[in-house]
């Protein structure tokens, strides 16, 4: 397997890390698998899981979302997406991304792999341009926020004002995370709810591009979007035979332990969709590619692009 970084420029001006996982001495490539990261990480970190794809006679590509990773070239960049309408922008960051992919694949189908904050951006993309794939699964994911997700906004947007978009915030980073170790205590860590895998957790800690306390911008950002992506009427708009997979460990803070994920799942049947999947990983918390058992996930993973990408 070899790696090729490269850099993307949006429509914006805004240099995007990229970055391509391939095998060239593959003769037959089954698909395309796009990654689009989570939250207070970076795209490097799914390089295993690429791997794993690779061998497996698949290309994948990702980026390091704005405010993340390498994208975020300067210490003032981190935690922030942009001035206006910030998780669109990120939305339409991935699209760019994709005709990429199709400009240089033509005729090679596209599955769009979005993890937490990654899926939320996955979930807006299919309901916008769900066209362009043959399948998108989503790990991680969590339900509507409802009220909690209103007042978040709110408290958000009065941070930007009173203290600046770019101002990193505390409050909200403990309001939207810090309740999410109790249910594994006695904590040997701040992450301990990510893996049951110590040294994945360790990984993650000793990683200057994980863990940061993000932006009062972002958090409206982010709050908006996650508004927006559970409307019905938004739902609605994903085309019906486009294949879904919902991916989870049941102990995953972010979902609920598994009720937020078959929140999204009922919203999807709701909405008419012909191939939704929903499966949840006993005993897994968040981060469902490093946990314990990522072979397990890893092969689940790989068998379900396999399908969706034979239709064609």
């Amino acid at each position: 397997m070899i790696r090729e970084d490269f850099s993307l420029q949006t429509m914006d001006g805004t240099d995007i890390f990229c970055c391509k996982w391939s095998n060239p001495s593959i003769q037959e490539i089954h698909g395309i698998v796009q990654i689009s990261h989570g939250m207070a990480e970076h795209v490097l970190r799914y390089e295993d899981f690429a791997r794993y794809l690779v061998d497996r006679g698949f290309i994948v590509f990702g980026h390091d979302h704005r405010g993340h990773g390498k994208t975020a070239k300067k210490k003032e960049e981190i935690g922030y997406f942009t001035d206006d309408d910030g998780f669109e922008q990120v939305v339409r960051d991935v699209k760019q991304l994709t005709d990429l992919i199709q400009n240089d694949y033509p005729s090679t189908p596209i599955v769009l792999f979005g993890h937490s904050m990654g899926s939320f951006i996955a979930r807006r993309y299919v309901q916008l341009f769900g066209h362009q794939l043959v399948g998108a699964i989503f790990s991680g994911t969590g339900g509507d926020p409802g009220f909690l997700g209103k007042m978040g906004l709110f408290i958000a947007e009065r941070e930007g004002r009173k203290k600046g978009r770019r101002t990193a915030s505390p409050l909200l980073d403990k309001l939207s995370f810090g309740h999410f170790n109790k249910q594994f205590k006695p904590n040997r860590t701040d992450f301990d709810w990510l893996t049951r895998d110590e040294e994945q957790v360790d990984l993650y800690i000793a990683d200057p591009a994980c863990g940061n306390i993000f932006t009062a911008g972002f958090f409206a950002d982010l709050f908006t979007g996650l508004l927006t992506i559970h409307r019905q009427e938004e739902i609605n708009k994903i085309p019906k035979q486009l294949p879904l997979l919902l991916i989870a460990g049941d102990q995953d803070p972010v979902g609920k332990s598994g009720k937020g994920v078959r929140q999204v799942y009922q919203q999807y049947k709701k909405a008419g969709m012909e191939d939704v999947s929903l499966k949840l990983y006993e005993g897994a918390r968040h981060e469902i590619l490093n946990e314990t058992n990522r072979e397990e996930v890893f092969h689940d993973i790989a068998s379900w692009i396999t399908r969706v990408c034979s239709r064609l």
